[in-house]
């Protein structure tokens, strides 16, 4: 199959999770080119035989299922719930690309007061004397959760569009949603059970299995994607930092660096001799440290002895052997 048409990504068409996946793209180096919007397929210049498509969220799961799509960006959430019974056809190469966060939650109205966590649907159960009508984009995901309260009877309501809506107008007692922020709950007196989150979900990576498995070429691709995305999102999360510090001997500063907890590194510190006018022993170190760390960093760089600080952005950092990549070459074993 491979042998005969382009190598293709599955892209979202529309909205949000379509511009942050096209961002993520141009971010690695791979700019998708489409001079013409209305049409359904793009190119990228610096994969050659790869072809762009452009589906919704859950036609991409169906098509890298079926084989006619190789690579798909769509939802965790939505991966997970159509995935059902593709007897491991799809394989997850990436599950956190770092965008389109949000939550699937058991959401009651709230109106009822005594009903907090998911046990307590018991009790709502048998005041209705009936199974609880449940309205839901996921009905997979959510009857696998619920099969850890065997007590609570349920039906599930096979439902698209507006659910917020379901408990008012009585089509349903409660829901399963996605949720960002709360706000569009709270509009429509809805509530989120304290133990009722299903799963974080966040944009994810997906593959055909048989595609990657069986065609060379799609296995480079598939190397590929991995190596720059993961680079990338390795990147974002950290800074890096040069700073000047004098001492008599590389091992001399490079124990007091080991003495600190952030600035430490993995290995080690790197070092490098400063060549000064006044042949004084001055050194550089380089560091990279997590953004959340780098007040602590500059507290402990200061400590030493550091001066010239300088801190800059990090735009990618390529492992000896990425995770992501060990994983899929691992699980193309099975």
């Amino acid at each position: 199959m491979c042998n005969q048409r382009k190598i293709r990504i599955a892209l979202p068409s529309k909205g949000k999770l379509a511009k942050d996946s096209t961002d993520l793209f141009a971010n690695v180096g791979f700019t998708i080119y489409n001079p013409n919007p209305r049409q359904y397929i793009a190119t990228i210049s610096q994969l050659r035989g790869v072809e762009v498509i452009f589906q919704r969220p859950g036609d991409i799961v169906i098509s890298v299922r079926n084989g006619s799509v190789d690579f798909g960006i769509t939802g965790r959430d939505i991966y997970l719930e159509k995935s059902f019974g593709s007897n491991g056809s799809i394989l997850e190469l990436h599950s956190q690309l770092d965008f389109g966060q949000c939550s699937l939650n058991l959401i009651v109205p709230e109106n009822w007061e005594n009903t907090s966590s998911v046990a307590d649907l018991i009790a709502i159960c048998n005041s209705l004397q009936r199974p609880l009508k449940i309205a839901t984009k996921f009905p997979n995901l959510t009857a696998k959760f619920l099969q850890a309260y065997p007590s609570i009877e349920f039906e599930m309501i096979q439902a698209e569009g507006t659910l917020e809506i379901a408990p008012t107008i009585g089509y349903a007692d409660m829901i399963v949603d996605l949720v960002s922020t709360g706000t569009t709950l709270r509009d429509n007196r809805l509530k989120i059970l304290t133990d009722g989150l299903i799963l974080q979900s966040q944009a994810c990576l997906i593959a055909n299995r048989n595609s990657i498995k069986s065609d060379r070429k799609t296995l480079t691709i598939a190397k590929q994607l991995l190596e720059f995305i993961g680079a990338y999102l390795r990147a974002n999360n950290n800074l890096s930092i040069f700073a000047n510090i004098q001492g008599d001997s590389p091992e001399i500063i490079a124990a007091k660096i080991i003495d600190n907890e952030i600035i430490k590194g993995l290995q080690g510190p790197t070092l490098s001799k400063v060549i000064t006018q006044e042949n004084e022993n001055w050194y550089a170190i380089h560091l990279i440290v997590r953004k959340d760390e780098l007040h602590q960093a500059i507290r402990e760089i200061r400590a030493i002895g550091g001066s010239g600080v300088v801190v800059s952005p990090v735009n990618y950092i390529f492992e000896e052997r990425p995770l992501e990549l060990s994983t899929m070459l691992r699980a193309l074993e099975d």
